[in-house]
């Protein structure tokens, strides 16, 4: 069963009201970067190839940071800290305005215990401008049973 928006904002703690959603809560771009060399992924390691952060402009005081992404993929870094609560599974899906501007954010299953500032891949198939601390995914909680929480080498990402 999947929880309600609700619950996934007291879970993460740092949301404001216009993020929850009746079904989870809406997670906002904090930082775009371009992958810059190989990465490996081996049986028993794995190696994150180097990326160069994409420098948001400021066109006036008013306006918020944008990014200009011409067509190609990006990782995108989350603003809020997500908490996968214990008992519960993470999923992380996009924002339908980003498929209505030919965007698509790819994702990872969030395991009971994890918590970090995640990451997702933004494809992006025709140009489009997106605001720092605009909304872009949706995080829902589904109860799941585990045997164990999380404990791997993302535990605590970009904290």
């Amino acid at each position: 069963m999947f929880r309600s928006g609700t619950f996934v904002a007291e879970a993460l703690g740092d949301t404001d009201a216009t993020q929850v959603q009746p079904n989870g809560v809406d997670l906002t771009l904090a930082a775009v970067y371009e992958q810059r060399d190989s990465g490996r992924i081996g049986r028993n390691d794995k190696e994150i190839g180097n990326r160069q952060e994409v420098e948001p402009e400021q066109v006036g005081e008013s306006v918020p940071e944008t990014y200009y992404l011409r067509r190609g993929t990006y990782v995108v870094q989350y603003g809020e800290t997500v908490r996968i609560p214990d008992g519960h599974v993470g999923f992380l899906y996009p924002r339908s305005s980003l498929m209505r501007n030919s965007c698509m954010l790819h994702t990872a299953v969030w395991d009971a215990g994890y918590e970090g500032k995640g990451e997702g891949l933004l494809e992006v198939h025709h140009d489009v401008e997106i605001e720092r601390g605009a909304r872009i995914g949706q995080l829902v909680l589904a109860e799941a049973d585990h045997d164990d929480t999380y404990d791997g080498d993302y535990q605590g990402e970009n904290l």
